[in-house]
């Protein structure tokens, strides 16, 4: 693992945190168990003198002594059998243990009592002492250190989990030289900062994926624009040469040279989508799009008013372009109509209705992909994106055995 990574150094100080914590508990417990002990050597001192001091005077624990003790609450057990029944007993526990030469003394419990065991030269004394039975504190202890080491652990896991993005976000990004745009892996609705940084990542990776696939559209584009003007362009220079060959030639040439005009405007649509908007007349952007077209004037039917449109002129125009070419192209008569309604353009069409919704016609050479005559190749997509970055949307409907493309404007 990288020493210099944040899940090393998370790691480290998870482990150096737990081992603190692990530390501070053997202490802690050292020290409860010797408190228990100091505390419990004090209490049953006085009592282990009376004891040893009455075995030492008189040689024996006689029943007088007993019931001596008996006003302070303690049972002192004569009978070896009673005796073994407790010291022997597998459920009873010692709480504290004292060694002094020849002399050991315990504290017993069991079932909720309590008893002082006294061992002296082969002489064992066990008193039962009934005021007080004494709570060990180190269940408490061993609690709290349990909810600590969980929560621990808990945190460290839950971090690990927060990072975990960050670790796949770096693999994910290693890879963006190799155009590897997928960073599906990022979808998440925590609002985390290093959650956030993925999604941002994510976005990015996708404009750049929508960027290279909008690149590469472009270049398909020229190729398949430019094939016809230059297989015609090909045709007259092989044909006898005349003044009106040559004046087809010059309108091929000027073909070409707006065709590329076209595509340094749709260039600039995908790089940006921040377009400079200027007040233009409907009639001027229609007759550069026939212009652009190169079609006879009989096939465009012109029934519009000459609206003022706040567009980019070489953009709408192309769109214009894109509509006018499909409605002559998948048209019964070949030809279109152009007319306006309040602030909408209208193109008409007789003709076969869309065989899919229109939003499947934005998708970059869908029809091509169905293999379907119904095809628009490019252009709905090049349209699309045009309206949009002049505020415009497009709208379909099919009345009357007729095709009816609207631009109509954003509110």
């Amino acid at each position: 693992m990288n020493r210099q990574s944040l899940f090393f150094t998370v790691t480290v100080t998870f482990i150096i945190s737990l081992i603190l914590v692990v530390v501070s508990f053997i202490i802690i417990m050292i020290g409860n168990q010797k408190r228990l002990e100091s505390t419990l050597f004090e209490r049953y001192q006085p009592l282990t003198k009376m004891v040893y001091r009455q075995h030492h005077r008189f040689g024996n624990i006689n029943e007088e002594f007993k019931q001596s003790l008996e006003p302070f609450n303690y049972d002192l057990y004569l009978k070896k059998s009673r005796i073994d029944s407790i010291t022997y007993n597998p459920n009873t526990k010692v709480i504290v243990e004292k060694r002094f030469k020849n002399n050991t003394m315990r504290v017993l419990q069991l079932d909720n009592r309590q008893f002082l065991y006294l061992n002296r030269k082969d002489m064992t004394f066990l008193v039962e002492d009934k005021n007080e039975f004494t709570e060990s504190s180190a269940i408490y202890i061993i609690l709290i250190f349990a909810i600590i080491l969980i929560t621990l652990i808990l945190s460290f896991l839950v971090t690990l989990r927060k990072l975990m993005p960050l670790k796949i976000l770096k693999d994910k990004v290693s890879t963006l030289g190799d155009e590897n745009f997928d960073f599906e892996c990022c979808n998440t609705d925590r609002k985390d900062e290093v959650s956030l940084l993925a999604l941002e990542f994510k976005k990015s990776a996708k404009k750049l994926k929508e960027l290279k696939e909008a690149r590469n559209i472009f270049i398909r584009n020229i190729m398949h624009e430019l094939k016809t003007p230059i297989t015609k362009g090909k045709f007259l220079t092989e044909i006898q040469r005349n003044e009106e060959n040559d004046a087809k030639l010059k309108e091929v040439f000027n073909r070409l040279e707006a065709l590329i005009n076209e595509f340094a405007s749709i260039e600039e649509l995908i790089s940006s989508k921040n377009v400079d908007k200027k007040i233009y007349f409907l009639n001027d952007i229609l007759d550069n799009a026939k212009d652009i077209l190169m079609i006879d004037e009989d096939r465009v039917i012109e029934q519009h008013d000459n609206l003022k449109l706040e567009v980019n002129f070489k953009l709408f125009s192309i769109a214009i372009k894109n509509l006018l070419d499909n409605a002559i192209k998948y048209s019964k008569d070949k030809k279109v109509t152009v007319r306006t309604e309040n602030d909408n353009i209208i193109f008409e069409n007789s003709g076969e209705a869309l065989a899919y919704d229109l939003e499947k016609y934005y998708e970059p050479f869908f029809a091509n992909e169905q293999k379907t005559d119904n095809s628009f190749g490019l252009g709905l997509y090049i349209v699309h994106n045009i309206l949009k970055a002049n505020a415009y949307d497009l709208e379909y409907k099919y009345e009357n055995e007729k095709n009816i493309f609207i631009c109509k404007k954003e509110q």
